[in-house]
Formats: structure tokens, C-alpha cells, sequence
């Protein structure tokens, strides 16, 4: 019998682990397994300490539902997501638009609106403004018929899904036409902290991090043999552009509003305008999946049930 020591046991659950039949999960899992012995190893870690790490582990399980997924947001906030976006955005077939995070926050479940429709149900007035894009490919060819899903906070700094299950706010899907134009009416984003109230919370408060993120709308963009493009636009002027606490900002991804600007389509309101280029789809993109999903969808799969098409 092998003797078990913090030198040997590395190798002991490696070859115990070595029938792994999936080639894939075999690699990732020994992988795994080096690196968080490695880690215990170089912080020596404590019982004490280890139990801490569970409860964390154990809290942050017990936050999820179907309107929030808490796992996601440690992994936002420990750079994690936009590290996989970045290793994801190197296997383009050619350079687009880069990716941001999908966040937490995104529904499946979000409402097909007309050309030139409110995303805001209840805006205050005189704070609305238009969104508007053109879709290209990475030639600047136009994609006509591509979806265009767009969500973002409130007026209150909050997204629907924080203040309500049901309740559909600042969201919707559109279509680009014949020339790749997208366009919409909403309110001029505003920067927001994470929400602070759970164990990730607690971790950046510990961490003396601001926790905030800078405005920001999030885009989800399709089209038929395309790569499909999760990404989001930042306002140029918000103070946390450059310290975001999830990462997910970027400079070529900052916007400016613009009082009058004579290309708006809707004419007499303040706009924003967001481009965006999508690359070709290649047989890898059909399979690799995004970083990020709808928490209700989370839920679903994790108690066997169908996951919502998308």
C-alpha cells in the first residue's frame, strides 16, 4: 500500500483518476487536481482555512436561483470569465468586435421589438436616448436579418431580473435590416456596483475593492454562419472605465453620447452609436458554447430539466 504524504498524494489521486474514459475530462481534471494541490501547498493551507473556503463554496450555492447565479459573478470577479472570453476570442477564424462578460443578468426569455421601439417601459422624461449600429462582417460587408439582444439597468442601477422574477424592464431583441442597421430608444446607462449582499460580496469587501462596474450595455449578436458575438458597449466618460471590477471593459469598446449627431435615424434625441463586426462561424464555434448563460437555464440543467433554446 502507497504511503500517503503532502509529496505523494498528488500522484496518488492522479492515477486513480487515470481510467478517466473521456479524453477531455481526463485532461482537465489532472490538471485541476496539480494546481489546487499546488496551491494548498504554497499557502500551506489550514483546516481552518479549508472549512472557510466550503462555507464560501456552500454560500455561494445556496444565492443561486433562477434570477441570480452567484457562481458566475465569483467568476467575474476573480477575472476568470473574461480570461475564457479572451482564450475563446484567439480561436476566431478573423479579428471582429471583441467580447465582453455576459454577466449574470442575462434572460433568454426577452421580447422581439420593432425598429426604432423603447426597450424602456417607463422612462423618466428627458432621459431617453437612441442606440444605434451598423452589423458588418469583418470585411465591413453589412449582415442583414441579425439579431441584435440587448439588456441593461435601470434608472435605479438595477437589472429587471434583481427587483423581480417576472417583471420584463430595459431589455429586448431586435433585427438589423437589409443595410445591418439596428436601432432603438432606451436611457443613457448608468455605472452600478455588483450586488454586494452575498459571499462575493463579502470576498470584495474583504479585498477593499470598489465593486463597481462602469456603464455599460450588454449585446448579444447572431447570425446564420456567423460566430456568434457576446460583447457590450462602455461609456467613455465613467470614472471606473478603467478599474471594472468584473474586467470586462475595454477601451476599443468605449462610447461617447452624442448630442446631435446628423446620422442618428431618430432625429431630436441625444444618441449613442455602437458598430459592431462579426467573424465567420467555424465548425469549433458550433460546439464551444459562451461564457455565461441565463441563471433560470443554470437551474434547469442542474436538476435535469430541458434548458430554454437559445
Amino acid at each position: 500500500m502507497r504511503e500517503l504524504t503532502p509529496d505523494t498524494i498528488t500522484d496518488a489521486v492522479l492515477d486513480q483518476m487515470a481510467t478517466t474514459p473521456d479524453p477531455r475530462l481526463k485532461t482537465i481534471m489532472a490538471s485541476a487536481v496539480k494546481h489546487l494541490h499546488a496551491f494548498a501547498r504554497e499557502v500551506n493551507l489550514t483546516p481552518a482555512e479549508w472549512i472557510k473556503g466550503i462555507e464560501f463554496m456552500t454560500a455561494a450555492g445556496k444565492m443561486c436561483s433562477p434570477e441570480r447565479q452567484e457562481f458566475i459573478l465569483l467568476s467575474d470577479t476573480l477575472g476568470l470569465s473574461a480570461l475564457v472570453n479572451g482564450l475563446h476570442d484567439a480561436t476566431a477564424l478573423e479579428e471582429a468586435t471583441n467580447t465582453s462578460l455576459l454577466g449574470p443578468f442575462y434572460r433568454e426569455a426577452t421580447p422581439t421589438l420593432t425598429a426604432g421601439s423603447s426597450i424602456a417601459k417607463n422612462p423618466k422624461p428627458g432621459s431617453e436616448c437612441v442606440l444605434y449600429g451598423r452589423v458588418t462582417d469583418a470585411t465591413g460587408k453589412p449582415v442583414g436579418n441579425a439579431t441584435v439582444s440587448i439588456w441593461q439597468t435601470g434608472a435605479d442601477g438595477l437589472y429587471d431580473i434583481q427587483a423581480s422574477a417576472t417583471s420584463v424592464d430595459y431589455r429586448g431583441v431586435f433585427s438589423t435590416d437589409a443595410d445591418g442597421v439596428y436601432v432603438l430608444r432606451t436611457v443613457k446607462p448608468l455605472g452600478y456596483s455588483i450586488p454586494m449582499d452575498g459571499p462575493v460580496g463579502t470576498m470584495v469587501k474583504a479585498q477593499a475593492r470598489h465593486g463597481m462596474r462602469p456603464a455599460h450595455i450588454h449585446f448579444l449578436v447572431g447570425a446564420a454562419g456567423y460566430r456568434e458575438l457576446v460583447t457590450a458597449l462602455y461609456l467613455r466618460d465613467d470614472p471606473h472605465l478603467a478599474d471594472d471590477v468584473v474586467f470586462g471593459s475595454s477601451g476599443d469598446l468605449a462610447v461617447d453620447v452624442i448630442a446631435n449627431d446628423p446620422d442618428c435615424p431618430i432625429k431630436g434625441m441625444p444618441s449613442i452609436r455602437f458598430d459592431m463586426r462579426l467573424s465567420r462561424e467555424s465548425e469549433a464555434d458550433k460546439t464551444s458554447g459562451r461564457v455565461g448563460a441565463d441563471p433560470s437555464a443554470i437551474m434547469k440543467q442542474a436538476k435535469g430539466e430541458p434548458a430554454p433554446a437559445g
